[in-house]
């Protein structure tokens, strides 16, 4: 831990997420889309550390091999007094559909409070994140979600089984913007009419195996032509031995999501053959409560009452 790190001090891991299925329904008149996606939790994680020094302002020092980031705005909006000295260390490829962006600013919003004892209650936190983000409310949550609207409107899931997994990250920059555009969404479309029905084959993902879950990403019909690569990688997954292969977001990370960690495994060696190790993640699905565990863990948060958000035993 660097030598500044000491004292009133937190190390924690930020969980990235995959889409296990996303469908884009009709643009809104506040120019952002409607969606229906599922988000899932996996195990490749960046590393932030945060210092706490008690003062009257606010003053934050980000120290980050990324510059620019929404780690700066997330503790500027909790506003709460103090020195912050934060150090971010990357292994979430950037810019892939898997929310390390995110990811690092709902670390923050949870972080933060639990460090300097402050309550702040979970709807007040959600809002926050909702300004910072469309994903960034999923990672005040963890799991496997529901994400409508814009994707901060979420229903909890069943956990899934720690299915192992692998992520490819091939490094093509798909430019998110442009996906939509291709997509050409009307302002109105009769898939984004509300109706439980529509929703009713995702609740069997718990009991049924990966390769009969009712999952697609929508943007794979735009991003495919545009980047032929990313189909056939796709393709190699499912040879290989996946049970599921998507694109996750609107790319360029692709995943596999494999029952047998043998064959994970023999996979991942296969592809990094191909991409190199710093290409091919191999990950497993995390659950909701693991994620849970994980943030009571490295908070420090009091034991006895398994509160979320988590909280300092000095919180006030």
């Amino acid at each position: 831990m660097p030598k500044y790190l000491v004292g009133n001090a937190l190390r924690l891991r930020s969980l990235a997420k995959i889409n296990l299925d996303l469908r884009v329904l009709r643009k809104r008149p506040d120019g952002f889309h409607d969606v229906r996606t599922i988000f899932q939790t996996v195990s490749l994680s960046d590393m932030i550390e945060i210092a706490y020094t008690p003062s009257r302002r606010l003053a934050i020092h980000l120290d980050s091999d990324i510059p620019g980031n929404l780690i700066d705005r997330a503790a500027q909006l909790l506003g709460i007094p103090g020195h912050f000295e934060i150090r971010r260390t990357k292994r979430i490829p950037m810019g892939g559909g898997l929310g390390g962006g995110s990811s690092n600013a709902a670390a923050t919003l949870l972080a933060i409070p639990a460090l300097t004892n402050k309550c702040i209650p979970l709807e007040k936190l959600a809002d926050l994140a909702s300004q910072l983000g469309s994903d960034v409310p999923f990672f005040l949550l963890g799991g496997t979600a529901l994400g409508l609207g814009r994707g901060t409107e979420l229903y909890p899931f069943p956990d899934l089984k720690p299915y192992p997994a692998i992520l490819v990250t091939p490094g093509i920059h798909v430019s998110t913007p442009q996906a939509y555009k291709a997509l050409n969404r009307p302002g109105k479309d009769e898939r984004s009419t509300p109706h439980a029905v529509r929703c009713t084959p995702y609740w069997t993902l718990p009991t049924a195996p990966p390769s009969s879950w009712p999952c697609c990403n929508d943007f794979e019909t735009v991003v495919f032509p545009r980047h032929p690569q990313l189909k056939l990688i796709k393709g190699k997954l499912l040879k290989l031995g996946a049970d599921l292969a998507l694109m996750s977001g609107s790319g360029s990370t692709l995943f596999g999501i494999f029952t047998n960690r043998i064959e994970r495994d023999s996979a991942v060696v296969s592809l990094r053959e191909n991409f190199g190790n710093d290409k091919v993640f191999p990950v497993s699905l995390i659950s909701r409560g693991a994620y849970r565990s994980l943030w009571w863990r490295q908070l420090r948060a009091r034991g006895d009452e398994k509160t979320w958000p988590p909280q300092s035993r000095y919180a006030r």
